[in-house]
């Protein structure tokens, strides 16, 4: 083997002695040749001249040597082997390749360190979703032993929006409200006793008189997971009822009302809360019934009280938000297709359980978009023609995201359903509103 190495490197050194001679003669050619040049130029050129042209043609031999030379040293160097077979002369291939391993270390080492990193940054992201859900008391939250936090999950946070939007439409529905101190001090009292207050009292003691239904749905909620006491959640509950009833007698002393009309929606609300929970009533036992009672609480009760705060509470426009209850109604449905295993193993008669799911889902989203519609029609009818086009303008999405996720599979996708369609419900809410407070006002002006 090395005697044919020899001989290989032999013909290789002597193809490129051959190839070294005849770039030299080459080379010599092109020096006679700018020589021959310069001797047929006019006798007129100067000796400056003719010294630069023997100048240009010495430096066109000297790099046609050099790379004569480069290349008669640099082939010898890739060819040639010494024993057991190590090249020579191949200093940056040779370095190449040592490096290489190196190299693929390095690399995975920063890819490791990316991954890391990326992982890290998921983990962070996921645990911060995770408490976010526990504070608004989501689904999937995270646990937590802080009692304060713990707390504030009983309330559900997420559940005050649609109260205090209710308090908004019934101070537009009054037609009397304005941006003065007075006026915004009642509405953010109006609004913390809807939410924070009465809410946050219905869903406590919803969550006491459901924990063991919590412990099949949701054990990782706060009272069958046992991070509170029973104590602790009586405390709760009782506190958060006083403090609802309280401002409702400040607000009636605020609006010096000769009725407490504020109050007693109050405490009205309050025993529709309790008996809808608690047994041996427990509407929720009821199927729709308990619903409806649950729908209404949710949009009629705060809008009362926004109108009453505000202007005067009058039979038609109750009536107008009853009806409208019948999409609280719907909204109460969604909540139930989560709790079907729960509900059937304790006996709770809820619309998914004694209808299926396939019947209780088409009775969910005709009692949503059938009650918007019939007040659209209704506020057309009235002459608030422009707020009636508004209204049907923000049904037709929620219909789109019903058709999108809530039909396909409720119970998978109830709070996407939820995230997306229930914005254009409360703007309807808030549009009916408006239409309301505008007629009052047209009468009033006719007057």
């Amino acid at each position: 083997h090395y005697t044919t190495d020899n001989r290989r490197d032999s013909t290789a050194v002597a193809a490129t002695t051959h190839t070294a001679a005849a770039a030299t003669m080459a080379a010599m050619a092109l020096a006679s040749s700018a020589h021959a040049l310069h001797q047929v130029r006019p006798a007129a050129s100067s000796t400056t001249s003719r010294r630069a042209s023997v100048r240009a043609s010495s430096s066109v031999v000297a790099r046609a040597s050099s790379s004569v030379v480069g290349g008669i040293t640099a082939l010898p160097r890739q060819q040639f082997r010494g024993q057991n077979g190590v090249a020579l002369g191949m200093n940056a291939a040779a370095a190449a390749a040592a490096s290489r391993p190196a190299g693929r270390a390095a690399a995975l080492r920063v890819s490791a360190m990316a991954e890391k990193a990326k992982d890290a940054k998921a983990e962070k992201a996921e645990a911060d979703d995770m408490a976010r859900r526990q504070l608004l008391g989501l689904k999937g939250a995270s646990e937590t032993t802080d009692i304060w936090k713990i707390r504030l999950q009983l309330t559900k946070p997420v559940t005050w929006v649609p109260l205090i939007w209710g308090v908004l439409c019934g101070a537009a529905a009054s037609g009397h409200f304005e941006w003065t101190p007075d006026n915004i001090g009642k509405s953010l009292l109006c609004m913390t006793m809807s939410g924070p207050l009465l809410t946050g009292y219905t869903q406590t003691i919803n969550d006491w008189y459901d924990r063991d239904i919590d412990a099949i749905n949701e054990p990782y909620r706060p009272i069958p997971s046992g991070r509170i006491s029973e104590t602790e959640v009586k405390v709760q509950i009782a506190v958060l009822l006083l403090g609802g009833w309280a401002a409702a007698w400040t607000l009636d002393q605020w609006c010096e009302h000769d009725f407490p009309v504020v109050t007693v929606l109050t405490l009205f609300g309050s025993f529709i809360s309790y008996i809808y929970s608690a047994p041996p009533l427990k509407l929720k036992k009821e199927g729709w019934r308990g619903n409806f009672a649950l729908g209404a609480s949710y949009i009629a009760l705060p809008w009362w009280a926004g109108q009453a705060v505000f202007g005067e509470l009058t039979l038609d426009v109750m009536v107008l938000t009853v009806l409208y209850s019948w999409a609280g109604l719907g909204i109460a449905i969604v909540n139930d297709f989560k709790s079907i295993e729960g509900d059937r193993q304790m006996g709770l008669v809820s619309l998914p359980v004694a209808f299926g799911i396939e019947k209780a889902k088409w009775i969910c989203v005709a009692s949503i978009d059938a009650t918007q519609l019939f007040v659209a029609m209704y506020l057309r009818s009235i002459g608030e023609v422009g707020y009636s086009n508004m209204l049907l303008a923000l049904i037709f999405p929620q219909i789109f995201f019903q058709f999108k996720f809530f039909l396909p599979d409720p119970i998978k996708n109830d709070v996407k359903y939820q995230a997306s369609a229930q914005p254009f419900l409360v703007f309807g809410l808030l549009t009916t509103g408006l239409a309301w407070g505008h007629h009052i006002n047209s009468i009033a002006g006719a007057m």
